[in-house]
């Protein structure tokens, strides 16, 4: 009954090609067949289909519309022959044939790929936020509170890629980030630099600019000015914290980096307010690390500077190498290891920032030779020789939890 549906050349011929599916069962009751021909279609055939030699076609795939048989099910029929509602063939006869099993399903290929999505979103992310750098610190101090400090490694980019390894991209993302501090007591009034380090209005400089002070006035990058006191001292570490009263909204902050990676011959650049002169910029590279930088923790020392120079501005004594300059400091000193520069600074640069070419704070600016201080010099010799030096930034954020609690010297 079945030979009723082969045509010439329709199936393959001989025992070369193999069965095309697995072996069929007989019905008892059913006619003599062929058992290396497969059964029937349960749908119209369609022209074979064209392979290369070795692969390997699973029935219903690509047919009947729906990926399956001709009746929506596993592309051979629900009953034992499905071509007809009582299971007969086109020619009356009852086929046979029991469904082979399908074959077995894997994983969903969509199921898959929608499944990865969501890592791949993450990937993306992380990618972005790699690529944004500085910008994620800053990102997650906002999130975290007023009083977390935006901190990172040396490689982190705070500057713009267009303008990145540039003076000038280093003094346009840092900038606003620096203040002028103006420190009055009964003995004067001086000018120094601070850092902002937190959007709550927290200040880093150093301690001998405020030491004594009375009354102290910020005056941020913008030109408006704002009352301050301070949060504590570490006159040992020459460090002083203080805090903005009514701070404004939307401070920049510093991004503080790691003094730890910082190599001779790095460049950077100096930003503070020497002689007044607020926001001044000047640039120079890293002349030497580990730098024993000897200064007074009397805070009279700074007075008596204050009303001597008058200047304006500091000019507070430190030792260095056995010798003494800007003055005497006194019987009462410490020491710290400083990075030394030849980045100009001037007497009003102390508590400002020391920055590298990717916008991180790697020191704060404290101590300089000022020529113009030596009894020997002459007043064409005034001004920066190249001799200057930063508490490294390490060193201040190990500090600050100490200065917050109201430093060593409370």
């Amino acid at each position: 009954m079945t030979e009723s549906f082969r045509r010439s050349g329709e199936y393959p011929q001989g025992d070369d090609h193999g069965s095309a599916y697995p072996q069929q069962q007989s019905h008892p009751s059913s006619s003599p067949v062929n058992p290396e021909w497969p059964p029937p279609p349960a749908y119209h055939p369609v022209p074979p289909l064209h392979v290369e030699p070795g692969t390997t076609v699973w029935p219903g795939s690509g047919h009947g519309g729906d990926g399956h048989g001709g009746d929506g099910s596993d592309g051979y029929g629900a009953g034992p022959y499905a071509g007809q509602p009582d299971g007969s063939d086109a020619t009356g006869s009852t086929a046979a044939f029991a469904a082979p099993p399908a074959p077995p399903q894997g994983p969903d290929p969509t199921r898959q790929r929608r499944a990865k999505g969501p890592f791949a979103l993450l990937a993306a992310v992380a990618i972005v936020a790699a690529a944004i750098g500085g910008g994620t610190a800053y990102g997650i101090q906002e999130l975290t509170g007023n009083d977390t400090v935006a901190s990172s490694s040396t490689s982190t980019s705070v500057v713009p890629t267009s303008q990145k390894g540039t003076v000038s991209g280093v003094a346009k993302a840092v900038s606003p980030s620096i203040v002028e501090i103006s420190a009055t007591s009964n003995a004067g009034s001086s000018t120094g630099s601070g850092v902002i380090i937190t959007t709550g209005g927290e200040i880093i400089t150093n301690n001998h600019v405020v030491s004594g002070a009375s009354a102290i006035k910020v005056r941020l990058n913008n030109g408006k000015s704002y009352t301050a006191s301070v949060v504590g001292t570490d006159s040992k570490k020459d460090l002083a914290l203080i805090k903005l009263e009514n701070a404004p909204s939307g401070l920049k902050t510093a991004t503080l980096g790691d003094s730890a990676g910082v190599q001779v011959g790095d460049q950077v650049v100096a930003i503070g307010s020497p002689e007044g002169l607020t926001g001044t910029v000047t640039s120079g590279i890293v002349s030497a690390l580990d730098r024993d930088v000897t200064v007074s923790t009397d805070e009279s020392q700074g007075q008596q500077q204050q009303q001597g120079g008058g200047s304006g501005s500091e000019q507070w004594p430190f030792e260095f190498g056995g010798r003494q300059f800007n003055g005497d400091t006194g019987s009462s000193t410490t020491t710290y290891k400083a990075l030394q520069t030849d980045a100009s600074l001037n007497p009003g640069n102390s508590g400002g920032a020391l920055i590298d070419m990717n916008g991180n704070i790697v020191g704060i600016n404290s101590a300089m030779y000022s020529a113009a201080s030596d009894s020997s010099s002459s007043s064409s010799s005034a001004g920066s020789v190249g001799l200057g030096f930063a508490i490294p930034i390490n060193t201040v954020k190990s500090d600050l939890a100490s200065l917050r609690a109201g430093g060593s010297d409370s």
